[in-house]
C-alpha cells in the first residue's frame, strides 16, 4: 500500500512537471561564473533558473568548512532540474521535494523573476526554508517563488547543510580555521548565497540593495541570526520571520567550548578518532552514525565570528542591522499535550503541571493562562505549550528590535484553522510533512488554532501547490491576503496597500504594541495578550 502511495505521489509531480512544461521555452543569462539557462514561463510571464551552483559542492576535504568560492565554467549550464536536497533523515513525515535525491552535493539555489528585456531594480525576496536544522531544502513546493514573482519580485530559494553535515563544531575544526571556531555551516551556506545575490541578481532584472531574507521556523531562527552577523552586514534591507527566533528556548547559541565538547563526545561514542578519518568516510558511513545516534542536530554555535554575541546582547547594544522587521507566529503553534506531557485536559491535571513547571509563579502562570474548564484547560495549556516552544521566542526577537530600533516592525498572529487533509489516512506532521495514520480513521478533535508551518503555503501563494489539504475559498483568500502583505513588504518594506485592512507598525516603548490577526476577516488588535510574554521573558532571564 505504501508503495503504490509513493507511486502514485511521484506519478502526480510527474504530471504536474508535464503541465507546466507545456508553456516553457529555454532563457539564457549570464552570471559571474558563466552562462546558465533555464525556462521562460509563456503564461505566468516568470523566468525560472533551478539548481544554480552557488559554492564549491561541500564534500571530501571541504566537509566543515566554509562554502568556497565556485571556478567558472565553460559553455552553457543547464538550470531548469532542482538541485540535490540536504543529507537528512525522514524527521517530520513526507515532506513535499521536488529535487531528485540528496547528496552532501546540495549547494544551490533557485531563481524565479519577472524581468522583461530591459528591466531593472525589481525588490528581492531571499527564503530560507524550515525544518529544525535537519530537514527541508528550497525546492518544496509550498515554498516556490512563482507566485509572488508575478507580482513584481525576484524570489530565491537556497539549500544550506543540515544536522552533522551543516553544524557541527570541533576542536580540530576549530584549528582549521582563521578565527579559531567552528560549526554554523548552514548558516555560512546561506551567507554564501546572499552573497551570491548580490553579485548577481542584476542580471534577473534585481536590485542587490533591495534585498529582504525570511524564513519560517529554523529558518526564521536563521533569519534572526543573519539580521546580527556582522558579516551579513550590507547584503540585507529587511527581514520577516514567521516562528522562530535564535533566543532562549528556541535554537539559541551556545558557547564555542561547550559545542567542541559535543562534537567530541559524538565522535568519541561513534568510535571515531579524528576529524581525518571523518572526513575520509563515506557519505553513508556518516549519515548512518548520525541517524544511530538518535540526535536531533546540533546547536548553533558563538563561533566568534558569524556569532559572537547571544541575541539579546546584540539588539540591546542596538548592533542589529537597523533594518525594517515583519514577524509574528501562529495562533497554536503547538498541541497542549505537549505541556501536558499525555495527561487528559482535566483541571487538577493542568493545575499539578503547572506547579511542576512554575513551583514559585502558580498563581500568576494561572492568571495568564487560566483553568477553569476542561475546554479552557486545552486552551491554556495549548498557549502555553506554543509559548514555551516558540512564540515567546519570536516576540522577544520583535520586542528587542521595536525597542532597539527605529526601523518599522510590524506583527502578526496567524490563526486561519486548516482544512482537513483530503487524505484521511495521513496525519499532519509538526513541520509541513504528512505521515501515515496508524489504527482506524477517526474523526479527529476540533482545532483550537493554526498549527506550526502552515501559514507557508498561505504566505508565498501556494496553496495551488500543496494537494494535501481540501482548500476552500477562505483558504485561498487568506492567502491573497497574506501574499499581497508580505509582497508589498518586500517590495516597499510596509505592508499595506492593495485596499488592504490597514497594518499599524509596533512603536517603541508602547504597552499594548499592535498585532495583525491574518484570518479569514483579517483585522490589526491591541494585543492582549503580552503579559504571558513578560512573565516567560522574567522566568527566561533568571
Amino acid at each position: 500500500m505504501k508503495k503504490m502511495l509513493l507511486t502514485m505521489g511521484f506519478g502526480l509531480l510527474c504530471s504536474w512537471a508535464s503541465a507546466q512544461s507545456v508553456n516553457l521555452f529555454p532563457v539564457q543569462t549570464t552570471i559571474q561564473h558563466g552562462v546558465i539557462e533555464g525556462n521562460y514561463d509563456t503564461k505566468t510571464g516568470v523566468q525560472k533558473y533551478f539548481g544554480v551552483p552557488f559554492a564549491k559542492p561541500p564534500v571530501g576535504e571541504l566537509r566543515w568548512k566554509a562554502p568556497q568560492p565556485l571556478a567558472p565554467w565553460k559553455g552553457v549550464k543547464e538550470t531548469k532540474k532542482f538541485g540535490p536536497r540536504p543529507m537528512q533523515g525522514i524527521v517530520f513525515g513526507d515532506m513535499m521535494s521536488r529535487s531528485e535525491g540528496l547528496s552532501e552535493d546540495c549547494l544551490y539555489l533557485n531563481v524565479w523573476t519577472p524581468a522583461k528585456r530591459n528591466t531593472k531594480n525589481l525588490p528581492v525576496l531571499v527564503y530560507f526554508y524550515g525544518g529544525g536544522n535537519v530537514a527541508g531544502d528550497g525546492s518544496e513546493p509550498r515554498y516556490d517563488g512563482e507566485s509572488m514573482s508575478k507580482k513584481g519580485v525576484v524570489v530565491v530559494t537556497c539549500n544550506y547543510r543540515l544536522n552533522i553535515f551543516g553544524n557541527m563544531a570541533h576542536s580540530e575544526l576549530s584549528a582549521e580555521t582563521a578565527y579559531k571556531g567552528s560549526g554554523n555551516y548552514g548558516y555560512y551556506d546561506q551567507l554564501a548565497a546572499l552573497q551570491w545575490v548580490q553579485k548577481n541578481i542584476a542580471a534577473f532584472g534585481g536590485d542587490p540593495n533591495h534585498v529582504t531574507i525570511a524564513g519560517e521556523s529554523a529558518g526564521s531562527v536563521a533569519v534572526s541570526y543573519q539580521m546580527t552577523s556582522p558579516l551579513s552586514k550590507g547584503l540585507v534591507h529587511a527581514a520577516i520571520g514567521e516562528s522562530g527566533g535564535g533566543i532562549a528556548p528556541t535554537m539559541s547559541p551556545v558557547s564555542l567550548a561547550d559545542a567542541e565538547k559535543n562534537g567530541s563526545e559524538f565522535l568519541q561514542k561513534a568510535g571515531v578518532k579524528s576529524i581525518k578519518e571523518l572526513r575520509s568516510m563515506s557519505t553513508k558511513d556518516i549519515f548512518d552514525m548520525y541517524q544511530d545516534s538518535k540526535r536531533f542536530g546540533f546547536p548553533v554555535v558563538l563561533d566568534g565570528h558569524f556569532l559572537s554575541k547571544n541575541l539579546s546582547e546584540v539588539f540591546a547594544a542596538k548592533e542589529q542591522h537597523q533594518i525594517p522587521l515583519l514577524v509574528g507566529w501562529n495562533s497554536a503553534e503547538i498541541p497542549g499535550g505537549a505541556f501536558m506531557q499525555g495527561k487528559p485536559y482535566t483541571v487538577e491535571n493542568y493545575i499539578e503541571r503547572v506547579k511542576k513547571e512554575y513551583p514559585n509563579d502558580v498563581e500568576k502562570v494561572l492568571s495568564l493562562y487560566p483553568a477553569h474548564s476542561e475546554k479552557e484547560v486545552e486552551l491554556s495549556a495549548t498557549a502555553l505549550a506554543a509559548d514555551r516552544f516558540i512564540s515567546y521566542s519570536t516576540w522577544k526577537w520583535f520586542d528587542l528590535h521595536r525597542n532597539n530600533s527605529s526601523q518599522p516592525v510590524y506583527r502578526y498572529l496567524y490563526s486561519k484553522l486548516r482544512p482537513p487533509l483530503v487524505d484521511q489516512n495521513t496525519v499532519s506532521a509538526l513541520a509541513g510533512g504528512t505521515v501515515r495514520r496508524e489504527g482506524p480513521v477517526q474523526t479527529p478533535p476540533p482545532a483550537v488554532g493554526a498549527p506550526h508551518a502552515c501559514e507557508i503555503e498561505y504566505a508565498m501563494g501556494n496553496l495551488h501547490l500543496v494537494k494535501e489539504y481540501a482548500w476552500t475559498s477562505d483558504d485561498f483568500k487568506v492567502s491573497d491576503t497574506m501574499l499581497n502583505y508580505f509582497t508589498n513588504f518586500v517590495k516597499s518594506y510596509n505592508p499595506n496597500g492593495d485596499k488592504l485592512p490597514e497594518w499599524p507598525a509596533a512603536k517603541a516603548g508602547d504597552a499594548t504594541p499592535p498585532v495583525m490577526i491574518i484570518d479569514t476577516n483579517s483585522r490589526a488588535e491591541k494585543a492582549l495578550n503580552d503579559g504571558r510574554y513578560l512573565f516567560l521573558d522574567k522566568t527566561y532571564s533568571k
